[in-house]
């Protein structure tokens, strides 16, 4: 029996270097509506510190109803053989919408690696470096 009885994760929230230059990409990447803009008192005295004001970050409202936010701390860009975060992943709909972002990101410059389709795990995702080298890989259901 598991100790939390939980439905899912609610928000997740990264820290970035730049908060300008990570929001930019990501309301390019991703387009998503801004549920919380904290970024105009990004510097001000105590923001950094303080949890209840955002730190100075923004946070996003997923299609899905889930939260996903940038916290503007980092002091060194993201390494993914620390401990802690991996990487993250969005899902689309279908491996066609892998297909079209592959175009979309192309046309626009940024840089991704290919399509890869994992079939026993009955996914293909593609994955995109952030401005800070968090691997951010958007995943789509096989067939």
């Amino acid at each position: 029996m598991a100790l939390i009885d939980s439905t899912g994760y609610h928000h997740v929230r990264i820290t970035v270097t730049d908060i300008e230059r990570s929001r930019a990409f990501y309301d390019r990447l991703f387009g998503w509506d801004v549920a919380i803009d904290d970024t105009e008192n990004y510097g001000k005295p105590g923001v950094a510190e303080a949890s209840a004001g955002f730190y100075g970050g923004v946070v996003y409202q997923t299609p899905d109803g889930n939260l996903f936010g940038l916290r503007p701390v980092g002091k060194e860009p993201f390494d993914p053989d620390a401990t802690g975060l991996d990487h993250l992943s969005f899902s689309v709909a279908a491996r066609s919408d892998l297909e079209a972002a592959v175009g979309a990101l192309d046309e626009v410059g940024v840089t991704h690696g290919e399509i890869v389709d994992l079939t026993d795990a009955g996914i293909a995702f593609l994955s995109i470096q952030d401005p800070d080298n968090i691997n951010i890989e958007v995943t789509a259901p096989l067939g």
